[in-house]
């Protein structure tokens, strides 16, 4: 992905994301179910990188498997790229843990931006502490291999109920994650940072008691110039300009 639409979409809501996507037809991107572990006061973006379980077999799955140095939970953690999201289909299963502390610290250290499934991590007191962002359904501490085996590599998948296909756009904020078709992610992270200033600005209207009758959507010209003077009135250090700027 562009680094300018990665930035971009560092200062845009899943909220904002999700209307744009709305607009385009498409109403089932967020990945539902999950949450931050922790929230580390930015947002998660990166192409998908994915990982599939499926149902283990009790003779396919003993503790041993991990020996295999091709076990593919392990391989994934190994060769996600640097500024890839991990995103592991777990079945919507928290009964047994997805990964661990260990194993996200080593995709930290390889420079993963992120991780996320649809199933439990276990040590998430430890991943809450850890530098990158996190996103599951509740803490589970059973090790994998006792309801689900990893099986497929960057491959589709389905996410908490969201179709993710590699390199699809990954973003997560403090409320959730959602999955941003990778050809339309340069459009729509220019028309969500041209929504999330304009938020902003109606985000203060009302605070100081504005109506949202006709500024929330914008239908009155009036709101639409007090908004352009607004904009005029930040200064170029301001995420827009700066954005627009380096665009």
């Amino acid at each position: 992905m562009k680094e300018s639409t990665r930035e971009k979409f560092m200062h845009i809501s899943v909220a904002t994301i999700a209307t744009a996507l709305y607009k385009r037809g498409l109403r089932n991107q967020v990945i539902q179910g999950v949450g931050p572990v922790g929230d580390k006061g930015r947002n998660m973006v990166g192409p998908a990188f994915t990982l599939r379980y499926m149902p283990a077999r009790e003779d396919r799955n003993q503790i041993d498997v991990f020996r295999n140095p091709e076990h593919p939970q392990r391989v994934a953690i190994e060769t996600c790229p640097a500024g890839h999201v991990l995103v592991m289909d777990s079945r919507k299963q928290a009964n047994a843990a997805s990964a661990g502390d260990i194993l996200l610290t080593r995709l930290m250290k390889r420079g993963g931006a992120g991780v996320v499934t649809d199933g439990g991590f276990r040590d998430a007191a430890t991943i809450a502490g850890l530098d990158i962002p996190a996103y599951h359904t509740r803490p589970s501490s059973p090790t994998n291999l006792t309801n689900n085996e990893a099986i497929a590599i960057n491959e589709p998948i389905g996410c908490g109920d969201a179709p993710v296909f590699p390199g699809d756009v990954i973003v997560g904020d403090a409320d959730c994650v959602i999955v941003i078709p990778a050809e339309i992610a340069d459009d729509v992270a220019d028309e969500c940072i041209e929504m999330t200033a304009y938020e902003e600005f109606v985000a203060e209207q009302v605070a100081e008691g504005e109506t949202i009758i006709g500024l929330y959507p914008c239908t009155k010209d009036e709101n639409r110039s007090s908004y352009e003077a607004w904009l005029l009135s930040k200064g170029a250090d301001y995420f827009y300009h700066r954005i627009k700027q380096n665009a």
